[in-house]
């Protein structure tokens, strides 16, 4: 297990359900008839991401102990992202999370995560602190702090981990999961201290850092901590500034989009291929840029994330 561990790229922690997505597009959920099933949650997502890109991937999460969960085991073993700490928890079911397709740019999202998501029953005493310093990137969501034990959980191995390596913080804002932004922000503020790289849109970084314009949002975020602020800002691109003065502004690449729900995993995937890789920002946050867009061109997240040589693909068609 210790071997295991050492060679893992990265561990991430938090969400994980079932999405349910509408196999057609343009039509109100009332009226849907078809489905598809898909794995889904951020932090499962990202891990996925990663595998497709030839990291070594796992996942610290909880399901429901049904069906659901029985599916979530085997979508992650397909992919090839570890599920040693993918536990289940009777009491409650495994969530499930349904969506409308309205491209190019509405895709409501219906979450059942009631009377609560098995995903915030990780327990402090439960984490595998050697594997969580022991990986190269460690990943914590915003969702994570959200509610007790999952808040403790997170925290504590964020402590634990003592900055060792690359420790992301997805800031993962999700306004149904809080009561309001000034209860997460406190939580938010600690999580910075312990992470080396925050990621997040502008609402997202709002919430971190009362800021919203986005060279002041990353200043604000190195100024809580990390080493590394990526500020995502939609169509006009995403903003990537380094403690060392570097700095990155890389506009997306045009794609038709079918469904972006995926593409901010499927970049922060791409991100933690890039910090591995040792690229310098401009080049990851183009190859991120590009891995987001080529999810949302199309219709699933976690099984479309793309390979390697589809991200490269769409950025040589993409430069002129």
């Amino acid at each position: 297990m210790t071997e295991q561990a050492q060679s893992l790229d990265l561990i991430t922690m938090g969400r994980i359900g079932v999405d349910i997505y509408p196999l057609q597009s343009g039509v109100p959920l009332s009226q849907v008839e078809t489905f598809g099933k898909f794995l889904g949650g951020s932090a499962a997502n990202v891990a996925v991401a990663a595998a497709r890109l030839g990291r070594s991937t796992a996942v610290i999460t909880r399901t429901g102990d049904d069906p659901f969960g029985a599916y979530l085991h085997q979508a992650l073993k397909e992919i090839g992202v570890d599920d040693r700490w993918v536990t289940p928890v009777a009491a409650h079911p495994t969530p499930v999370t349904f969506c409308e397709i309205f491209p190019p740019d509405d895709f409501p999202l219906y979450f059942y995560r009631q009377p609560k998501a098995p995903d915030l029953e990780i327990h402090t005493e439960e984490l595998d602190y050697f594997a969580i310093r022991a990986t190269r990137v460690f990943w914590i969501t915003g969702t994570g702090l959200s509610e007790e034990p999952s808040r403790s959980a997170t925290l504590a191995a964020l402590k634990a981990r003592d900055k060792a390596g690359i420790t992301v913080f997805d800031l993962d804002w999700r306004p149904m999961f809080w009561r309001d932004p000034e209860e997460a922000r406190p939580y938010y503020a600690e999580a910075l201290r312990h992470a080396t790289v925050a990621v997040g849109n502008l609402d997202e970084c709002e919430v971190a850092t009362g800021v919203r314009e986005p060279q002041a949002c990353a200043e604000a975020l190195l100024a809580a901590g990390v080493e590394l602020a990526v500020v995502k800002q939609g169509p006009k691109g995403v903003l990537a500034v380094h403690r060392d003065g570097s700095s990155a502004e890389v506009p997306p690449v045009p794609v038709e989009v079918a469904n972006g729900l995926g593409a901010g995993d499927a970049f922060g995937g791409s991100l933690v291929h890039g910090l591995l890789s040792g690229w310098d920002l401009a080049e990851t946050m183009r190859y991120a840029n590009a891995a987001g867009a080529l999810v949302a061109s199309r219709l699933a997240c976690s099984s479309a994330m793309p390979t390697p040589a589809e991200v490269y693909d769409l950025l040589a068609r993409a430069t002129p």
